[in-house]
């Protein structure tokens, strides 16, 4: 790695730390003992497959683990799902648009949010071999190199290139009770990290890890991710540098919104002490 790219690295760390100084932010009990789905209408069938998801989601968000959802177990959980959630509520996600001529209402897709008790998540999890993660879930630092078709940029906050990524990654995070920082056009410049001095760290990532220690507090969330047409999907490499360690995982012929939820899911693992991702 450069000398620049060393100097740059400090310097984007010490200006990002300034955008958000918290190194963590609180998640209320409220907040984590919930989950949502996607259903169409309201109706018996489909709210147990919601439900299904939901159970899935819920586990997953208070722990940290994805691996759960592998576990032969969750099968019979899964067949009881209902008997788990504690209340639900529907929110039509079409609300204020009419009913189209051949639409009922049960077509019409609806967020299903489950609500569960905190004894009854934490009893599953106990019967699946995990625990809890719970207290102040840090906010990661995102630092991403994008690449198709012999082009490349680093993806900003404030950037034009791709506005959908920075969407999907902030709404990656949500379903993990997780927060994000991407840098801005301008802090990225000032740092100088162009795409081709990004994208050359993952050349050296066992020195993310120091310079993570300057970015706020923050572990640094690394990816180079980059299009390939025969798979028509994106090939994705990330690392988290957190604790002076520096962890590696991939995910290959993705779309972007999968990708970004591998990246999440995998650090989520990470940081809840659950391990390396698969």
């Amino acid at each position: 790695m450069s000398g620049f790219l060393r100097s740059a690295l400090l310097t984007v760390g010490l200006v990002i730390a300034g955008l958000a100084p918290r190194t963590a932010f609180a998640v209320t009990i409220d907040e984590l003992y919930r989950s949502q789905t996607i259903v169409t209408g309201q109706g018996e069938e489909n709210r147990q497959i919601g439900f299904r998801d939901c159970l899935d989601r819920v586990l997953v968000r208070v722990s940290g683990d994805q691996r759960l959802l592998k576990k032969p177990e969750m099968a019979g959980l899964r067949d009881k799902a209902g008997s788990f959630v504690d209340s639900f509520r529907y929110h039509d996600r079409l609300e204020g648009i009419p009913i189209h001529d051949e639409q009922g209402t049960h077509d019409r897709p609806h967020d299903l949010t489950c609500l569960y008790k905190p004894a009854t998540v934490n009893k599953l999890l106990a019967q699946l071999g995990s625990r809890p993660w719970l207290g102040g879930r840090p906010t990661l630092t995102i630092l991403l190199a994008v690449e198709r078709a012999g082009r490349g940029f680093v993806l900003a906050s404030d950037g034009d290139e791709s506005p959908y990524m920075r969407e999907s990654f902030e709404a990656a995070a949500q379903p993990l009770a997780m927060s994000i920082v991407i840098p801005d056009k301008a802090t990225l410049t000032k740092g100088g990290f162009i795409f081709e001095e990004v994208r050359a760290m993952a050349t050296s990532p066992e020195l993310l890890g120091g310079y993570a220690r300057t970015l706020g507090g923050r572990p640094l969330l690394f990816g180079h991710i980059s299009w390939r047409d025969k798979e028509l999907g994106w090939f994705v490499d990330w690392w988290l540098a957190v604790d002076g360690k520096t962890y590696e995982w991939q995910v290959r012929g993705v779309s972007f919104d999968e990708a970004f939820r591998a990246a999440i899911r995998g650090a989520a693992q990470i940081l809840s002490g659950n391990g390396q991702p698969g």
